[in-house]
């Protein structure tokens, strides 16, 4: 179904009250504190409570403690392309499809976008000979992949499990939430004092560099994204005559799409990896923002002692 103004408007609304808040939205988020304090009591209690599993395999965690995207999935795809051997575990956010599911198998896919989510599509497209599993109990997915003759284990968003022996590289956001409390009054999921916990803190332009380009640019292309946080993508606003933000992990149709194009007169839409593998089979013309990781010298050394 087409998206909402409503929708829109609130997409847009907490955009803004967790990375550029106005004056009321911050009184907001100062008044909802108290709820914010119990959410924190709650993630120490837990962080507290987990006792270590080892697993018998080396295990890589990326992760973040805020909301939304902080360039995991492209760091993940960057480390699974430069040391083989990597089962990629994923909770697989939104899909269609409960308990586990072995999305890629040396890089055969077994399963369509809508079942894996998009971002193990994402995985499955992007890294050779991909070994990519989906399931909400990451301590079943981790068996299997150890079984399965994985190399090592590289788990996307796997920092709140705190039971698992892990390593854990923790992303600074970029750009960062504008208020330094945890959910509801900001955009933290953890504690900012958690980055203690990491095992190794990743920054883009220190620890790994991104380079981003369009594939197949055209002279009216219209932004259509559904990630966390678009705002990383206005180094691309000039290059287009409109954007349209959906919410993260969103499943487009086609319809809606070509209404877009039609609406815009636009010779094709822009979308990032993760939103393509939901509209490459429409037969629209899109293009592409395309975005290489690559590790710094002193990472690549890090993680190859570590797995």
């Amino acid at each position: 179904m087409p998206k909402s103004s409503f929708e829109q408007n609130l997409h847009a609304w907490a955009n803004g009250y967790f990375y550029r808040p106005n004056l009321p939205q911050k009184l907001l988020a100062y008044a909802l504190l108290p709820f914010s304090l119990i959410y924190t009591a709650i993630i120490w209690i837990k962080k507290i409570l987990s006792r270590k599993k080892d697993f018998g395999i080396k295990i890589l965690s990326v992760g973040n403690l805020s909301l939304g995207g902080s360039g995991k999935t492209p760091l993940c795809i960057a480390i699974a392309n430069e040391f083989k051997g990597a089962f990629i575990v994923l909770r697989g956010y939104k899909r269609a499809s409960k308990g586990m599911l072995v999305v890629c198998k040396n890089g055969e896919i077994l399963a369509d976008t809508r079942t894996s989510g998009d971002e193990a599509m994402e995985y499955a497209i992007s890294v050779k000979d991909a070994n990519i599993i989906v399931s909400e109990n990451r301590d079943e997915a981790i068996e299997f992949a150890k079984n399965a003759g994985a190399r090592y284990v590289l788990m996307d968003d796997g920092f709140g499990k705190f039971h698992i022996k892990k390593f854990d590289i923790l992303l600074r956001p970029a750009p960062k939430p504008a208020l330094n409390f945890t959910i509801p009054s900001g955009a933290y999921r953890y504690p900012v004092s958690f980055y203690k916990f990491a095992d190794f803190i990743a920054e883009a332009g220190r620890t790994h560099f991104r380079k981003s380009q369009i594939t197949n640019p055209t002279s009216k292309m219209v932004l259509v994204t559904g990630i966390a946080n678009p705002s990383r993508l206005e180094p691309f606003f000039k290059d287009t005559i409109a954007q349209i933000f959906y919410p993260d992990h969103y499943s487009f149709c086609k319809d809606e799409l070509a209404q877009i194009l039609k609406e815009h007169e636009a010779s094709s839409l822009l979308m990032t990896r993760k939103d393509y593998v939901k509209a490459r089979d429409f037969g629209l013309p899109i293009s592409l923002i395309t975005l290489e990781t690559t590790l710094s010298e002193e990472f690549k050394t890090l993680i190859q002692s570590k797995i």
